[in-house]
């Protein structure tokens, strides 16, 4: 898990995130739900460079740039696919979330019981770094335009509400079964990013989730072989 840039925070901390993207549209969409899990290919914002007006210091008159070269007040640079990955991220790991807390009243078994603590000690401190990653460039963290639900590897309320219901070896397979597809989305989510991103810290991040899923996905198909 990458520690978040202390120049990036203290920029954000002392107002210094100027870069307020004012036409910054990330493109909303997903394929068509792929069977209950809507695991579905990613759909990330064109990768092809557009412009975007950035306003200018007190006094002096707004620029325009392209999309694939905005700034940060330290001086990174990042792109809408960035931008994007680290927005979508975070609904994503909630979800993540939403489901690893249900586990400790509705199992006993050990093995999910330890998949579901690691999902929590993992995703937190992502979702705050991402969180921060957003705030030091002056960028919302909801887009309210998009439907998370066509996100890779997002669940649909009717299963969330299913495994809420289930007990023992019950909730067991269907836990294992939903966060294995969750994980799958998200690493294909990362793929996407580390094809079209610019960021180093986006970059890091994207690997460091895509290795730990992975290695995630493993356990759980070896605890509970199909």
């Amino acid at each position: 898990m990458p520690q978040p840039n202390r120049r990036l925070l203290a920029a954000a901390a002392a107002g210094a995130a100027a870069l307020v993207v004012a036409a910054i549209i990330v493109t909303s969409g997903g394929g068509e739900p792929d069977g209950e899990t809507r695991a579905g290919a990613s759909k990330t914002p064109s990768t092809s460079p557009v412009p975007v007006i950035v306003p200018g210091r007190p006094g002096q008159a707004a620029s325009t740039v392209m999309s694939d070269e905005l700034r940060a007040p330290d001086g990174t640079v990042h792109n809408l696919p960035d931008i994007y990955f680290m927005r979508m991220m975070i609904p994503h790991h909630t979800q993540a979330l939403e489901m690893a807390v249900l586990a400790p009243e509705r199992t006993t078994h050990p093995q999910l019981l330890a998949i579901a603590d690691r999902v929590r000690a993992a995703q937190l401190p992502e979702i705050a770094y991402m969180r921060s990653w957003l705030d030091a460039r002056g960028l919302k963290v909801d887009d309210p335009g998009h439907d998370h639900g066509t996100m890779p590897g997002m669940q649909t309320r009717d299963r969330l509400d299913a495994l809420k219901a289930a007990r023992g070896d019950a909730f067991d397979r269907l836990f294992i079964d939903m966060m294995i597809s969750h994980h799958q989305g998200a690493i294909r989510m990362a793929t996407d990013v580390l094809r079209a991103g610019k960021n180093d810290q986006v970059e890091e991040l994207a690997n460091n989730i895509a290795a730990e899923q992975d290695v995630e996905i493993g356990r759980m198909r070896e605890a509970f072989p199909a």
